[in-house]
C-alpha cells in the first residue's frame, strides 16, 4: 500500500472494485454503496489501488492501519545497522608500537561491523618510494586476514596510497546479530524485563565505535544504513 491513500469522501472515481475487512472480494460496486458498506461496519474505504480500472478500494479501519505502519517504521528503523567508514592514517616509517597500536584498533572496529580505509601518507621525497607504503598496506591485510576482505583495491590519490578494508561475511554477521540482541535488550529494558544479551559468536568487541580515540585511528564516517 502507498502512503496518504485518498478515503471516503476523497476517493474520485464512480465506481470501485472493493475488498472486504477480512480481504474477502465484494466486487464492482458504485462509489456510494461502498461507502454505505464501510459505513455499516464502522469502517473506512481506502483507495489502496488507484490505477486499476476501476480502482480498488479497501474496508479497514484506516487510523489503526496507519497507527500500525507508523509502528512497523519505527520498529525497522531501530533493528537498522548503521555502518561506518574509519580512516586511519600511517607514514611510510610508522613505528611498529604505533602500528601494532593502530591495527588493533582497527580489528576492533571491523568486529563492530563496519568499514576501514587505510590511508598512508607521503611526504616530501618520501612520495618516491611508494613501495615502502605498499609494504604496510600489504602488512594490514595479512594480519586482519582472518576477519577482512580488501573492498577496496591499494591505489594512489595526490600524495596518499590507500585501501578500504571491509569484514568478512562471517564477523558481519556476527556483529549484525549482537546489534539485534542489543535492540531486544533495550526493548525488554524499557519494559521492565531484565535483558539477557550474550556475544553472537566467539569474539566480539562490544565497545561502541564512538568510543574509538580519534586521535588514534582517524576519522570516523557513516556510510550506510540497514539490514
Amino acid at each position: 500500500m502507498v502512503r496518504d491513500q485518498r478515503t471516503n469522501r476523497r476517493i474520485r472515481a464512480r465506481e470501485v472494485r472493493v475488498v472486504g475487512p477480512n480481504a474477502e472480494q465484494l466486487g464492482v460496486m458504485s462509489l456510494e454503496a461502498a461507502l454505505t458498506r464501510a459505513q455499516a461496519d464502522g469502517l473506512d474505504l481506502v483507495e489502496i489501488s488507484p490505477m486499476a480500472k476501476p480502482p480498488v478500494c479497501k474496508i479497514m479501519d484506516y487510523g489503526k492501519f496507519k497507527y500500525e505502519e507508523k509502528k512497523k517504521a519505527s520498529e525497522t528503523k531501530k533493528k537498522q545497522v548503521v555502518v561506518h567508514l574509519k580512516e586511519v592514517k600511517l607514514r611510510p616509517k610508522t613505528e611498529e608500537h604505533d602500528y601494532e597500536f593502530k591495527v588493533r584498533n582497527v580489528r576492533r572496529f571491523l568486529e563492530e561491523g563496519n568499514k576501514a580505509k587505510i590511508t598512508i601518507m607521503f611526504r616530501g621525497r618520501e612520495i618516491t618510494h611508494k613501495e615502502l607504503g605498499s609494504a604496510i598496506l600489504d602488512d594490514v591485510t595479512k594480519d586482519l586476514k582472518e576477519i577482512a576482505v580488501v573492498e577496496q583495491n591499494p591505489r594512489m590519490e595526490g600524495r596518499q596510497m590507500f585501501m578500504i578494508l571491509a569484514p568478512n561475511p562471517k564477523v558481519a554477521q556476527r556483529a549484525r546479530e549482537l546489534a539485534r540482541q542489543q535492540v531486544e535488550a533495550a526493548g525488554k529494558k524499557q519494559e521492565g524485563r531484565p535483558a539477557d544479551v550474550k556475544p553472537a559468536g566467539e569474539r566480539v568487541s562490544e565497545v561502541p565505535a564512538a568510543v574509538v580515540s580519534a586521535a588514534a585511528v582517524g576519522n570516523t564516517t557513516p556510510i550506510a544504513s540497514k539490514e
